[in-house]
């Protein structure tokens, strides 16, 4: 199981795109999410995308993650940063739609 860290976040994907980060967990853990590494839309290179379906959200979900080594201070409480979170657009639908 991978583990996210949303301490940061949570408040911004909830406010921003209402996402909750139980349902950006279920996406990034369910058995067919898609991991894009890097993110294409990454500016750093150091972010990766992950699509992936949420059944508590019933939807497909885009999460986007850190590293847990880009904070070179403090170090998330597990394997990555949640930095975003978002319903899939329908190109992110289409990605996931073909690699499953």
């Amino acid at each position: 199981m991978v583990t996210v860290d949303w301490r940061k976040r949570a408040d911004y994907i909830r406010s921003r795109h209402g996402v909750i980060p139980v349902w950006a967990d279920e996406a990034v853990n369910e058995d067919h999410a898609v991991w894009l590494t890097p993110d294409p839309a990454s500016r750093s290179g150091r972010s990766v995308r992950v699509i992936g379906y949420s059944t508590s959200a019933r939807n497909i979900l885009v999460i986007i993650l850190v590293a847990a080594r880009a904070d070179e201070i403090e170090q998330p409480s597990g394997e990555w940063w949640g930095a975003n979170a978002w319903v899939a657009s329908a190109r992110d639908r289409h990605i996931y739609t073909k690699e499953n």
